[in-house]
């Protein structure tokens, strides 16, 4: 059976994201007192008694919100629409307000899933007839909790639990890729997810920074499985002002770092910036193999040489990724997206690709015959063994006659001939020299 989805709903800043984070122990949601943080669906998985299930956290429900707020809003309803079990979060310390009834009401109107009310805030036993207030919304019973302290969590998942049916016992692990859309703000990282899933996944807007967490969505194509990630804009780091967003972008470099693929995201119409070859630094650093997809290309239609002239300026400002594949697309109008899969294929099966020794050290003593590594101290130095320690991405151990190692431009060599015998595109390769003591 699939693992039972439990969706954690409320209006704005009653806990979600704090009591996601204490169900999934650890801090993946973004908890800031400023209403409105969460504006996607954030998945998490938990286990409770030996059975797992999927969180789901959701934005704010505002009924009445308009703009970025209604498209939050759908992202939640969506969120209920797909869970075994809902918890309705409300805040004891502030009471029952009409905008709590109104969630009721639309929760009722628009599921027929079990809903449990849980009361949050309640950080003590004096507290616990805050909870009373909501038994006007009909709910039976009402679980006081403190999302913070961790008070009554025990008892709410034994309710989850007991509502869950019998999924969620052992599931099948799945080799998926793991693909980390990242960018500057606003180039548009959430609409070339959502044209790839087919559906409006993530909240898009022309407002920079919507997007605020890291955003997992597991899917298959053409029976490949996948886990496709959306980021936070990352912006150069004297630009990253509120401590929400400063949250957001150590979220989005944490995707990168846990990453199999980066798509890097330009803007095919104002080119290249600083930020954006700090994104691709930060993916290169990583060692997660890198894709350059150059959105927007729409906008080029009938232009002959535009590729031509766009690959020359990648070339020279991402020169430090010379080895990642250039992709041209448009997310708003599908061209070339579908495409980007046999990238993504090629650049992970080279970043997970181990080289048997013997021929890693045919490649190697060739190398060397053709271009010796310099002396030291007018004596000849030599490369003695080689063998890969690592995958994920492809890492190398030289043993070398030399004491002070090999020189940086003799490694990047050597790293060279590496990636074309073994065909390692679009990842990164680690190379290091031991030598004698």
């Amino acid at each position: 059976m699939s693992t039972p989805i439990v969706a954690i709903v409320g209006r704005p800043n009653v806990g979600k994201s704090t009591l996601f984070n204490r169900l999934i122990g650890g801090r993946r949601a973004i908890v800031d007192d400023m209403p409105g943080v969460t504006r996607d669906r954030l998945y998490g998985e938990t286990e409770w008694r030996g059975r797992r299930f999927v969180l789901a956290d959701t934005g704010g429900l505002e009924p009445a919100g308009t703009g970025i707020m209604a498209a939050v809003r759908v992202q939640a309803q969506q969120a209920v629409a797909e869970a075994d079990v809902i918890l309705l979060l409300a805040d004891a310390k502030e009471g029952l307000t009409p905008a709590d009834a109104e969630v009721a009401r639309l929760l009722r109107r628009g599921t027929h899933q079990p809903i449990l009310l849980v009361a949050n805030k309640v950080d003590g036993v004096g507290q616990e007839s805050l909870a009373a207030d909501f038994a006007r919304l009909g709910f039976d019973p009402i679980y006081p909790i403190s999302a913070e302290q961790g008070r009554g969590i025990g008892e709410l998942l034994d309710a989850v639990y007991a509502l869950a049916g019998e999924g969620g016992e052992a599931e099948a692990q799945t080799s998926a890729i793991t693909v980390a859309v990242v960018g500057r703000p606003n180039v548009g990282k959430s609409s070339l997810v959502n044209r790839i899933l087919g559906t409006e996944r993530v909240v898009v807007s022309a407002e920079p920074g919507t997007t605020r967490d890291a955003i997992d969505t597991p899917f298959s194509f053409q029976g490949c499985e996948y886990i496709l990630v959306d980021t936070a804009g990352i912006r150069s780091k004297g630009r990253t002002g509120h401590t929400v967003e400063r949250y957001s972008v150590s979220r989005a470099l944490a995707a990168v770092r846990r990453a199999d693929v980066a798509l890097i995201l330009l803007d095919g119409v104002e080119g290249v910036t600083a930020p954006d070859t700090r994104v691709g630094g930060e993916a290169h650093e990583a060692g997660c193999a890198s894709i350059l997809v150059v959105n927007k290309w729409d906008c080029h239609k009938g232009e002959a040489d535009a590729e031509e002239r766009t690959q020359e300026t990648l070339q020279e400002n991402f020169k430090f990724l010379d080895y990642a594949p250039v992709a041209f697309v448009s997310a708003l109008t599908g061209f070339r997206v579908k495409s980007l899969f046999r990238l993504i294929n090629e650049v992970a099966a080279a970043r997970a690709r181990r080289i048997p020794t013997p021929e890693l050290n045919d490649v190697m003593l060739r190398a060397v015959e053709r271009r010796p590594p310099p002396a030291e101290q007018g004596r000849p130095v030599r490369i003695r063994y080689a063998t890969q320690v690592a995958v994920k991405p492809p890492t190398f151990l030289c043993f070398a006659t030399a004491s002070k190692g090999l020189h940086f431009s003799y490694r990047r060599y050597l790293e060279n001939c590496l990636r074309d015998a073994f065909d390692f595109r679009g990842t990164p390769i680690r190379l290091s020299v031991r030598g004698r003591k």
